[in-house]
């Protein structure tokens, strides 16, 4: 008896454990299936943000209604991009056609400039094959390059739709905000209700900071860029400035990647060329990171760069090129998470940053009847 007793603990507690194992596969499969849309919504919570912030500023002087205030923002953010395009695409389209012409050009130029040194040969013998310029541009332009790498989310049209689907749930978002953190809240306790909607309140503040400060690093980017390379004398330095200031949205591969073609393209004129480009690049940086991000980080919460380099590699890896834009804001709500829920509500640092707090203010107090 105590033998068959024995044996059917064993076997229930095998049973309970496939039963969890099977239980985290599934939901591991499940959340594998759903991340693309967690990323999409995630992306418009941060437009709405930024479609929020501007309509609070239009609401303090026109007194209109929330919703009213988020559709005006809406078409004038849609008339500014329309009239932009209109009068940068011309000149744009026309760089871009330039671009593809003088790339290989200095690619050539690039390989060539190597083949004088004995290190540059060796460098060049241990490359694998590269396609030419013409061949990459073509493998892009084909529907097989589309479906190659998966599926309706990495098809231009499922980028557009993704798009679209976006802005519209930004604006949904976007003018009623108390609806949707309300109803969040109430998935909580009572008693816990005001602290989450204090860390919601928290997470959008660090958010906004961070989006005025990464558009305006991106403005500043690309206006420099644009500005030194045409000091320079480097071709196409409208269109290298846009790719700057968009690329900069991505820390620190977003410079990496936006540096190349300007450096191909000062080969054409002279090595010494690209060393001044090279130069250009690593100035903007220095100012972006001396001047900008501090003061982004006093308005939010201090990103360690390993810690975000680190978290852009994971996302990048697991999720793909979306993981690797959106790795910085998502790193900031982890990090405010992080500080509210485990060090202030778990470890009770936060009420002792509350005393210190009030014995401050003690002090102020008695300092100033004295």
């Amino acid at each position: 008896m105590e033998t068959n007793a024995v044996k059917d603990q064993f076997v229930t507690r095998l049973l309970v454990i496939c039963a969890v194992i099977t239980l985290i596969i599934l939901a591991v499969i499940g959340v594998s299936y759903i991340v693309d849309i967690l990323m999409l919504v995630f992306a418009a919570a941060l437009i709405a943000i930024f479609l929020r912030g501007l309509a609070d500023l239009i609401n303090e002087r026109l007194k209109i209604s929330e919703g009213k205030a988020v559709l005006l923002v809406s078409v004038l953010l849609v008339l500014f991009l329309a009239g932009s395009i209109a009068l940068l695409a011309p000149s744009v389209a026309e760089q871009v056609r330039n671009l593809r012409d003088e790339m290989p050009r200095s690619m050539q130029n690039v390989v060539a400039y190597l083949s004088k040194y004995g290190w540059g040969r060796a460098i060049l013998e241990h490359m694998p094959a590269m396609p030419t310029f013409d061949e990459i541009w073509d493998y892009l332009s084909t529907s097989s390059f589309l479906t190659s790498v998966g599926g309706f989310f990495s098809s231009t049209a499922g980028m557009i739709t993704n798009f679209l689907v976006a802005i519209l749930l930004a604006v949904y978002l976007a003018a009623e905000p108390k609806l949707y953190t309300e109803g969040f809240t109430k998935l909580f306790p009572i008693e816990k209700r005001g602290r989450v909607h204090e860390i919601l309140a928290q997470i959008g503040d660090t958010l906004r900071w961070w989006l005025i400060g990464k558009i305006g690093s991106m403005f500043a980017i690309g206006i420099l860029t644009w500005i030194g390379l045409s000091i320079i004398g480097v071709p196409l330095a409208l269109t290298l400035g846009l790719i700057a200031g968009l690329f900069s949205f991505i820390p620190n591969f977003g410079p990496i990647l936006s540096a190349v073609p300007a450096i191909l393209l000062a080969f054409i004129d002279s090595p010494v060329t690209s060393i001044y480009v090279i130069g250009l690049y690593i100035f903007v940086q220095l100012i972006e990171s001396n001047l900008i991000t501090p003061w982004i980080e006093r308005q939010t919460v201090e990103l360690p760069p390993g810690l975000t380099i680190t978290s852009q590699l994971i996302l990048a890896v697991l999720i793909g090129g979306m993981g690797l834009v959106l790795a910085t804001p998502i790193l900031a709500v982890v990090m405010v998470l992080i500080q509210t829920i485990y060090i202030q509500d778990i470890l009770g640092d936060r009420d002792i940053e509350v005393e210190q707090k009030d014995l401050g203010e003690d002090k102020n107090e008695t300092t100033t009847k004295n």
